[in-house]
């Protein structure tokens, strides 16, 4: 049984229009609160004492893939990952679920296989949901995991001078979308799945030996409007031949695969980025919405060879791509 596909974080509602609608809620925050609705942080952090301190984090999305299990798997390692790019270990999900009445059952247990095999991997316990009836199937979790209050992880804190790292490659609407098209080979789609139903948990196992400046995964609102939120007021230069692609993702582009949210993505960044080449491709990849993309982290760069070194021993993927910089832009060349 194939799924109808139509998201990921694909479908995510444009950073432009969402920073309006936030501003106008009336927000009361209690002091337990560490990380909370006036960043824009992975997820919230609540201390509970001097030493713990919870994180919670919700996501769920419509299938980018026809498998119903693999779409679990996504799903889920997608909605985990927000524990991970805060510092922390995962201690439980709910599953979120919308299911059409009229659907077969069995995919709806494929799905819930999928995202229960994930949080197994993850040391997580799942421990219930909520389920309604909707048109169209939509799948995720909200997590709740654990970190020291002293330890967390935050998307700002990056330094002029700091060298930017991710540990996936980029282009997964690109090749979803494209395959589902038939304008892309099975094999970029496969690359592309075994990179989303990766657990970003081993790179943040490595990660935590070492002082990372800033941390964030890059999801919905692509590589660029990830960074953007990393520089906080800095700039950031990009060099484009660093940049890890998924198989295909450069030619999907030039076919002229684009993805809606890639399109608000590049509306919403037209100030704050700027290209140093003409090749559109590699602006598509970089606007591009990643579900269940990689952490995205900078350091500084007296670490970055034994980083470097620690990932490639324990067989995680990892690549330099840019240096924070004092020109208030993203420059990519």
């Amino acid at each position: 049984m194939k799924l109808e596909v139509c998201g990921g974080c694909n479908a995510k509602i444009g950073a432009e229009n969402l920073d309006e609608i936030l501003k106008s809620l009336d927000i009361y925050k209690r002091p337990e609160i560490i990380v909370g609705f006036e960043g824009k942080d992975d997820g919230a952090v609540i201390k509970l004492t001097d030493d713990i301190a919870i994180i919670n984090t919700l996501d769920f999305f419509p299938a980018m893939v026809e498998e119903p299990a693999t779409f679990g798997e996504i799903a889920a390692a997608n909605a985990l990952s927000d524990i991970y790019a805060m510092g922390g270990e995962v201690i439980s999900a709910l599953n979120i679920v919308c299911f059409p009445e009229e659907e077969d059952s069995s995919i709806l247990q494929e799905i819930l296989q999928g995202g229960a095999r994930k949080v197994k991997e993850a040391e997580g316990s799942l421990i219930g949901g909520h389920s309604i009836h909707d048109k169209r199937i939509k799948y995720g979790m909200s997590v709740t995991g654990v970190v020291h209050p002293d330890k967390i992880w935050k998307n700002t804190g990056s330094k002029v001078g700091d060298e930017i790292f991710i540990t996936k490659k980029l282009g997964v609407s690109l090749i979803c979308g494209g395959y589902l098209q038939g304008e892309v080979d099975k094999s970029c789609y496969e690359e592309a799945k075994e990179s989303m139903v990766t657990l970003n948990k081993y790179a943040a196992d490595i990660l935590r030996k070492f002082n990372p400046t800033s941390v964030t995964d890059v999801t919905g609102f692509g590589f660029l409007g990830h960074l953007k939120e990393m520089v906080e007021g800095k700039g950031a230069l990009i060099y484009k031949d660093q940049v890890p692609m998924i198989s295909g993702a450069l030619k999907a582009a030039g076919d002229f695969l684009f993805t809606a949210g890639g399109q608000r993505n590049r509306n919403s960044l037209k100030n704050d980025v700027k290209f140093d080449f003409d090749d559109f491709r590699y602006e598509e990849v970089l606007f591009d919405p990643q579900t269940s993309g990689g952490l995205m982290f900078t350091l500084d760069p007296a670490d970055s060879q034994e980083v470097m070194r620690e990932f490639r021993d324990k067989g995680v993927f990892l690549k330099r791509v840019g240096v924070i910089t004092d020109k208030n832009i993203i420059e990519v060349k």
